[in-house]
């Protein structure tokens, strides 16, 4: 890993483009801390597509979250949402592939975590590709200004088939509440910290890599093809798939552990700054 001399890079094919995919997470990588992308990282990524490379977002976000953001940029391509468990033509605004969290197992993985931590705040992420976020009692949405949640009842929340859960719990840190989590029903679900606030309980073996990985196949790419781009601990399986992770200099510790590269902050347009190189201006 260099924060200032990065490893050099050459294409897997021994000539042409540098990477052939380019994956990006979205809040806290591709977004700044006001919600929206830089003009220099669109023109990066710009440049690149142009070279011949594909842009692919891969974003914890669902379907429904993702679509305000990828109509503002003019995003039409595949994307891979909600953790994985969405794989979305955002052109089509259709879905390719949608997973979901079986409830019974959902509402037992709920109840061990409880058994060990105390009550939990928790919202549902209902299937679909309008699904709702129903948050239940105590529920605080951290991330994303506007993303629409809809209030709920705890029996609501698991009435209807769902791709995730979202858990909280005051007095425990994101981290402390991710790891008691694993601990106990990690043999049940996949537990992943997304962002501020934000735990998730998926599909047991779902991640942004198993998205990605069909998503790829798709697009005629494959994992030595990739560059990815991230700042979270659920980037990390992502960055296991991919040639090439580069983290945010705002990551969090877990994921600039395993980076190949860590680049400016999502304020600095670290995208950019590594876009740039990679596929320079003609």
């Amino acid at each position: 890993m260099s924060t200032t001399s990065p490893s050099p890079v050459s294409p897997a094919d021994g000539g042409g483009l540098p990477f052939k995919l380019v994956a990006t997470d979205l809040d806290g990588t591709l977004l700044n801390s006001t919600e929206n992308v830089s003009a220099r990282t669109r023109a990066a990524l710009a440049t690149a597509t142009a070279a011949g490379a594909l842009h692919i977002i891969v974003t914890g976000r669902s379907a429904a979250w993702a679509r305000p953001v990828f109509d503002e940029i003019g995003y039409r391509g595949i994307a891979v949402c909600g953790q994985g468990a969405q794989v979305y033509d955002a052109g089509a605004h259709k879905l390719l592939t949608s997973l979901t969290l079986d409830r019974r197992v959902a509402a037992l993985a709920i109840a061990k975590i409880e058994a060990e931590t105390g009550p939990l705040a928790v919202a549902a992420n209902q299937d679909g590709l309008e699904g709702d976020v129903l948050a239940g009692p105590g529920y605080e949405q951290l991330i994303g200004s506007d993303l629409p949640v809809v209030r709920a009842t705890a029996d609501e929340l698991l009435a209807a088939p769902i791709s995730k859960l979202y858990i909280q719990q005051r007095g425990r840190t994101d981290d402390e509440l991710a790891e008691a989590a694993r601990r106990v029903a990690g043999d049940l679900v996949g537990v992943v910290m997304a962002g501020p606030g934000v735990v998730e309980l998926l599909p047991l073996g779902l991640s942004k890599a198993t998205g990605l990985a069909v998503a790829a196949r798709r697009l005629g790419v494959t994992a030595a093809d990739t560059i990815a781009f991230g700042d979270m601990p659920n980037d990390v399986p992502m960055f296991g798939w991919a040639r090439y992770g580069v983290a945010m200099a705002n990551a969090h510790r877990e994921l600039l552990a395993v980076a190949d590269e860590v680049t400016l902050s999502n304020d600095e347009d670290g995208v950019a700054a590594v876009l740039e190189r990679l596929y320079p201006a003609l």
